[in-house]
């Protein structure tokens, strides 16, 4: 089986809660951190060649076409491969997590008989270190690498090969052969084998019973379930912490610099996460990531990092793997995130908001919300004068932004009317504080002569991030200011349909070379449209968006439009997916949902700005 073209939209992926694996469309498994999302990669094909580790299982010959879907609101994946001797379906997933990590391929003939070949090169450390291999029997070998360890157990022989191990068989219509790939720690005794066909089982039983509960019936439901499906999949279980994206080093753009680990637990993104799920009806969830925060963030000195380890740890260096080539020779390929020293102070926003929707509706009920809640609003009140670097991450000089500003009067909005009733004195305080941001904003943070918000304090850069000041209550949409600032992102940020975060000619971010469209952007565009009664405009933008998600409903960070139209950035990305439900819920959902619901302790948004 010759190497294809990889294009990231030709991925899927699978999970079991704790950890994720990435499958070209050919059923090649090319991306898998054992045990953990951001524990090292034993396959990391996806980021040089298949040397570098990967599970390939397929015909031996004569490949006629490939269709995959995944079973219902599920993880399962299903690829049926044509040959011209028959056809077979390879059912790919991970069972949610019991004592061991496993992953499961069932191949089941359809047609005919069509010859199979499994090819398994584990290679430990990010595809640099090749296991001990110790055959148990005809059907399973172990491998063992440092706190690794692997068992291979399958319904066919497994042969040990120079840099593999190798399963030939054939597959008659009605016959069902099992691979079951399972993670140990290599200094306990070797785990038995699963049932594949229960895990089957349970694991399907597992996503209905889940996604029984998703309370959205507007339009394009299947593609918001699937969002929401994968959301569910970077959500840690034993922990409750949402991860940005399962993937590391995924370019910005093709042969760029821009390759970054998301493999943690970003405030931004998991505040926005908790309350797509909030909104959704999937309490269980937003209740497990206020502990998670509550535990993470918990303690005096208060201290907010922009993210953290999935178990809440904060020391996260950065470091690169000059052994790798990168997705399309794309380098450096990073791991870890230089970033998460940055002072950002939008996320004391997004943070504080998420807690205060949580506490008024009974999500949070143990009282650890607003005991974190108090505690931010003490620590921003030291430290919102300071320059920081935004929501960008900038590496380059701390600025003003005028969007992180912003939040801080979220961040003080919030808690003024959380305190309203129980502390009139302290919530008037804040009330007054959030009112002088305000001001700010409108003040340093808009040019008269653009007429729109920009980047920074005095800055003249347009910034797509302004985007959400109508969005969390800071601004009306139908506001002159905001129409105005609409119309010069029209004009300055949005090419072929889409948008970008800002012009990168005048931006600086320290960093260098270029990027795609930023779907997040796209989507809170369409929902201002949409506040700004453009109807028409929200839906085209959310429709053109979507097209871009790959055949599985899948999207990644950014887009490249153009003649050779394609995802960029790391896949899937929680980010993208979470923007997408909630443009859909606000564009196309049911009347009650609480998507415009903002809490009235300034009813800045009512003022005259």
């Amino acid at each position: 089986m010759s190497e294809p073209q990889r294009r990231i939209e030709d991925y899927a992926l699978i999970g079991d809660g704790e950890t994720a694996a990435l499958i070209h469309r050919d059923a090649t498994i090319e991306w898998l951190c054992f045990p953990r999302f951001d524990s090292e990669a034993c396959l990391a094909a996806l980021l040089d060649d298949r040397e570098n580790g990967c599970w390939r299982l397929g015909p031996v010959k004569d490949v006629t076409s490939t269709t995959r879907r995944y079973r219902a609101d599920s993880l399962v994946l299903e690829t049926e491969v044509a040959t011209s001797q028959g056809k077979v379906r390879i059912i790919d997933f991970m069972p949610i997590r019991g004592e061991n990590a496993d992953v499961v391929r069932i191949v089941e003939g359809v047609e005919g008989e069509v010859e199979m070949v499994g090819d398994l090169a584990l290679r430990f450390d990010y595809g640099r270190i090749h296991p001990l291999i110790r055959k148990v029997a005809g059907h399973h070998v172990v491998a063992i690498a440092g706190p690794n360890g692997v068992s291979l157990h399958c319904d066919v022989p497994v042969e040990v090969e120079e840099r593999s191990l190798r399963s030939r068989f054939k597959v008659r219509a009605g016959e069902r052969k099992s691979l079951v790939l399972t993670w140990f720690a290599s200094h306990e005794e070797v785990p038995q084998r699963i049932d594949p066909r229960q895990a089957l089982e349970d694991t399907d039983r597992f996503w209905s019973d889940w996604s029984a509960q998703i309370r959205y019936r507007g339009e394009y439901a299947e593609l918001v379930h699937r969002s929401l499906v994968t959301l569910k999949a970077l959500t840690h279980r034993p922990t409750g912490g949402i991860i940005a994206a399962p993937t590391a080093s995924l370019p910005e753009t093709p042969g760029g610099t821009r390759n970054w680990d998301y493999r943690y637990c970003w405030l931004r993104d998991s505040t926005l996460m908790l309350l797509a799920f909030e909104r959704m009806g999937l309490l269980e969830e937003a209740s497990q990531w206020t502990q998670w925060l509550a535990r993470t963030v918990g303690g005096k000195p208060i201290s907010l990092q922009p993210f953290f380890a999935v178990d809440g740890a904060r020391r996260l260096p950065e470091w690169e793997a000059d052994w790798l080539a990168g997705y399309e020779n794309s380098k450096p390929v990073r791991f870890g995130n230089g970033a998460v020293g940055q002072l950002q102070l939008d996320i004391y926003g997004e943070v504080t908001d998420a807690l205060f929707q949580a506490i008024e509706d009974g999500v949070e009920a143990s009282g650890e919300a607003e005991t974190v809640l108090r505690m931010l609003a003490d620590k921003l009140e030291e430290v919102w004068e300071c320059p920081d670097a935004g929501i960008w991450e900038s590496r380059g000089e701390n600025r003003h932004h005028t969007y992180s500003k912003a939040m801080c009067w979220v961040a003080f909005d919030r808690t003024a009317a959380l305190l309203h009733d129980r502390e009139p004195e302290k919530a008037e305080r804040y009330r007054d504080l959030a009112q002088r941001i305000r001001q700010r904003v409108l003040n340093e943070g808009f040019d008269p002569e653009a007429g729109c918000f920009t980047d920074t304090f005095g800055g003249n850069s347009i910034d797509a991030a302004v985007l959400r000041l109508p969005l969390v209550g800071f601004i009306d949409a139908n506001d002159p200011k905001m129409v105005k600032t609409v119309s010069a992102i029209e004009q300055n940020l949005v090419r072929d349909g889409l948008v970008w975060r800002y012009d990168p000619d005048q931006f600086d971010d320290g960093i260098g070379s270029s990027e795609g469209a930023f779907v997040a952007a796209c989507f809170w565009l369409a929902e201002v449209y949409h506040l700004q009664g453009r109807e028409a405009d929200a839906r085209s933008l959310f429709e053109r968006v979507i097209g871009y998600a790959n055949d599985l409903g899948l999207i990644a960070e950014e887009l490249q439009p153009g003649i050779n139209p394609r995802q960029l950035g790391n896949f899937p990305q929680g980010l993208s997916h979470l923007s997408l439900v909630s443009a859909a819920q606000r564009l196309f959902g049911q009347a009650d949902t609480n998507c415009d619901r903002k809490p009235e302790a300034t009813g800045a948004a009512a003022q005259d700005a």
